[in-house]
């Protein structure tokens, strides 16, 4: 396993670990991105090679501006994925958990703000 492989795998794992709940437990049922899990599934792998092939460049000593622009391109890339998902939790988990109870609903907006928070950050 590369260093590289190792400081993405943690980083994934770090993240995963900020939530103060299982992530399998937060929401009964399908998640808001399960109807088109495919197309996020195929988004993350087009992601994950372009991730490595920046390593790659890394490692060829490709020019900084290049590497940089590849760089950006991942960003984005990451942040549409984020973008999508974030509609999709709106549309299905919070509007699932609204209609339970005022309670529950309030807890999914919170949760979902706080997300967004996250993302937002830099």
């Amino acid at each position: 396993m590369t260093e590289t492989t190792e400081t993405t795998e943690a980083a994934v794992v770090a993240v995963g670990q900020q939530d103060d709940h299982d992530a399998a437990g937060a929401h009964d049922g399908p998640h808001g991105y399960a109807s088109d899990k495919a197309g996020y599934l195929k988004r993350m792998r087009r992601i994950e090679g372009q991730v490595r092939g920046i390593a790659r460049m890394i490692d060829e000593d490709v020019y900084c501006i290049d590497v940089l622009t590849q760089v950006s391109a991942v960003t984005k890339a990451l942040q549409a994925v984020s973008v999508a998902l974030v509609e999709d939790h709106l549309g299905h988990c919070v509007v699932d958990a609204a209609k339970a109870s005022d309670e529950d609903g309030a807890a999914k907006v919170r949760e979902a703000s706080e997300a967004i928070a996250r993302l937002v950050r830099m």
